[in-house]
């Protein structure tokens, strides 16, 4: 099964980390579409993929797909990213 949630205006704050984890309990993978008021370019994106992957922990991969972050839960620890 695979989430879709919104990245908006708000950033990444400590309630939608915990609604990222709340989401990885029911799905592997998530998407994530970054709004237009949480980034400037395309370069942002992969800015909040890097700091969502260091809160998660090393069980996660994250993909950056346009203005999409595909996130990916692992049973065992990663210690690279899928690009």
């Amino acid at each position: 099964m695979i989430r879709e949630i919104q990245l908006g205006k708000n950033g990444i704050t400590e309630s939608f980390l915990t609604n990222l984890r709340m989401d990885f309990e029911k799905a592997r993978t998530i998407k994530i579409s970054v709004l237009r008021s949480a980034r400037e370019n395309k370069d942002d994106v992969k800015k909040l993929s890097e700091r969502i992957l260091k809160e998660l922990g090393t069980h996660y991969t994250a993909r950056v797909i346009g203005f999409k972050i595909v996130l990916k839960k692992w049973r065992k620890a990663r210690n690279s990213e899928e690009n």
